[in-house]
């Protein structure tokens, strides 16, 4: 078995970008990958590529050769879709792949164009992703249906709003000097406490923006980083997925995501480490609940214990843990179709030191990505380790 290194990351700005299309967010982001890597795009053997709601967005379908010809590489290009796990799904594709000796060079991301569109309408796209039958014709939409999972938590193990404020400031905080970030402004928990409901207990500060933006990964196999002197001191040494019955109604518990469980027990079986290992995270909070029930998943926070987590510093940035210090989804932006690439892009930054909150994981060794998508009936976990 290879062992995987990322090369390079690319971001765009994460935002309204509303004279941009659909390829050309995609282009920026894999040019910056490559000029991060310093790998030839004329070694790209396949091109794994996120993207969910480009059909209602763009009016654009079949985007996989669309994005290979706006990145400048000819092979073969495939689309994945999983919600808003759509680039994690495509990046474990992509690690697998060099694991498995199939190619020593994949191009990694995803992209999504979503300002476009009226709020309502952005609104009508996302909820595809739920149960048509039995979900979506009810009325059901994701602020809706995070909201009874935080009810559901609340009745389970307790916690109350404030304890959700308190992973919004926390999340903005680290957003701050991120210069991929959407919102770079502290909020603070009394604004948060007082901003308008969305759904009940989730109020404006608990929801993720609407978001465009792009993310791309070169990912190598350990012997073309040797052979081509590609230095990728950043190791994916762990990867697993998860999947669990779409409806809520369906699920044996709302308040807990065991397709995260499943996909992070995978995750660090074949890293070979345990979540007391882990030393940073990036974390799928599209809702601040969210992030509760991704720590729990993960370990970092015991089952009922995770709601307390921001307030009592342990994911804080400098906290045993921090969590989200990209800013998250929350602050940084979510453009769906590339959140999962955008999350192990950051952990690499800060692991690599590079990044503008690297000071607060000087010592890190160990991250983890978790990316959901909808109400987590998907979720991807990767592990990723400084190896030189």
């Amino acid at each position: 078995m290879t062992d995987v290194r990322v090369a390079g990351v690319g971001l765009t700005r994460f935002g309204n970008h509303p004279k941009r299309t659909g390829r050309d967010l995609f282009a920026t982001a894999a040019l910056r990958a490559f000029e991060d890597a310093g790998v030839p795009r004329e070694d790209v053997e396949e091109l794994n590529y996120g993207n969910f709601m480009g059909a209602l967005a763009e009016h654009q379908g079949h985007q996989a050769p669309l994005m290979a010809e706006a990145a400048g590489v000819r092979c073969p290009a495939t689309r994945y879709e999983s919600a808003c796990a759509s680039a994690g799904v495509a990046v474990r594709e992509a690690v697998r792949t060099v694991r498995a000796g199939d190619a020593d060079v994949v191009l990694a991301g995803g992209m999504e164009r979503m300002t476009n569109l009226p709020t309502a309408e952005v609104t009508e796209g996302l909820a595809i992703a739920a149960d048509d039958l039995f979900e979506v014709r009810e009325g059901v939409t994701f602020p809706g249906a995070y909201a009874l999972m935080a009810n559901a938590y609340f009745d389970a193990y307790g916690g109350e709003r404030e304890d959700l404020a308190h992973i919004a400031s926390k999340n903005h905080a680290n957003a701050v000097p991120n210069e991929y970030a959407q919102f770079r402004s502290e909020v603070s928990i009394e604004e948060a406490m007082d901003a308008p409901p969305v759904a009940e207990p989730l109020h404006l500060y608990d929801a993720c923006p609407i978001t465009d933006g792009a993310s791309a990964l070169v990912i190598v196999s350990e012997e073309y980083a040797a052979d081509h002197d590609v230095d990728a001191p950043v190791a994916v040494t762990g990867v697993g997925q998860g999947t669990d019955r779409l409806a809520l109604a369906d699920r044996a518990h709302v308040a807990q995501t065991p397709a995260a469980d499943d996909a992070a027990e995978t995750a660090y079986a074949t890293a070979g480490v345990s979540p007391d290992d882990v030393d940073v995270a990036e974390v799928h909070d599209c809702f601040t609940i969210a992030e509760v029930l991704a720590i729990e998943s993960l370990g970092i926070a015991p089952r009922g214990e995770g709601i307390t987590a921001a307030r009592d510093g342990l994911t804080t940035a400098d906290g045993d843990v921090p969590v989200n210090l990209s800013g998250g989804l929350k602050a940084k932006g979510h453009p769906v179709g590339a959140t999962g690439g955008s999350q192990i892009a950051e952990l690499t930054r800060l692991l690599r030191g590079d990044h503008p909150n690297s000071e607060h994981v000087a010592d890190a060794e160990v991250g983890v990505a978790h990316n959901a998508g909808g109400t987590v009936a998907s979720a991807v976990v990767h592990v990723l380790e400084v190896a030189e």
